[in-house]
């Protein structure tokens, strides 16, 4: 079974909007519903959970009947960080996952996730036991030597971008947060799901991954979606 766990626990403030981000509408549709139709457009993914910020879980409901969501099985709700979020939404499954099971970690604002990305998380989960959506690095990338000057850089050959979708076997992914919450492992700051898995001594195995997959942090990621979303492909383009 492949199961969906979208993260829709924030509250979003640097968006700057009276109402959580996941849920602010764009062209008569919530961000989230855009996020979890391409969970449910895919033939592979079998069930959707949503950790969801406390008290839209029934709009939440409400939603996913009214744009044919079918596939949404779970809401349960997000913590103080967004590692509570995640590791609610994993303790959740312990009944309904077995061990083999793969457990794909997205963002609620991430709402272009591709099929082929999606695809590609899947697959490289089933040969590895894990997946994480992955760009290669574009720009130069200098470290700070005394806020106003550099001598060292890092090659930008040496790093990749990672975003989600992301994929775990669920044995390893409900193991490695029991272990990091126990332990203080991985678990606070911008901490997520990939950076706890290294941090716990885990080999992490890249995917697919698309520039296209934005998240909408701030106005100007919210107008950049309304953009991809009105326009047209271009059919000359290989």
């Amino acid at each position: 079974m492949n199961v969906a766990v979208i993260i829709a626990g924030g509250s979003g403030h640097r968006m700057g909007q009276d109402i959580p981000k996941q849920f602010i509408n764009v062209y008569d549709k919530p961000v989230l519903i855009y996020t979890m139709e391409g969970f449910q457009k895919h033939p592979q993914i079998d069930a959707i959970e949503v950790v969801c910020i406390d008290g839209w879980q029934d709009i939440v409901w409400a939603y996913a009947k009214q744009f044919n969501i079918t596939k949404l099985k779970w809401i349960v709700t997000g913590g103080q960080t967004g590692q509570e979020s995640i590791r609610n939404g994993v303790f959740h499954l312990e009944d309904k996952c077995g061990p083999e099971d793969i457990i794909i970690i997205h963002d609620g604002i991430r709402p272009l996730v591709d099929e082929s990305v999606l695809s590609d998380v899947i697959i490289t989960c089933q040969r590895h036991g894990n997946a994480v959506t992955s760009l290669p690095y574009n720009e130069q990338i200098f470290v700070v030597d005394d806020e106003t000057s550099t001598t060292k850089y890092i090659p930008r050959e040496t790093l990749r971008r990672v975003s989600t979708p992301q994929a775990y076997k669920f044995g390893k992914l409900d193991w490695a947060y029991h272990e990091a919450f126990e332990k203080e492992i991985g678990i606070y700051g911008s901490s997520y799901t990939n950076t706890m898995m290294v941090d716990l001594g885990e080999r992490l195995y890249f995917a697919a991954g698309s520039d296209k997959n934005i998240k909408l942090t701030t106005k100007d990621d919210l107008e950049l979606f309304k953009a991809y979303l009105k326009a047209d492909k271009d059919n000359w383009l290989k």
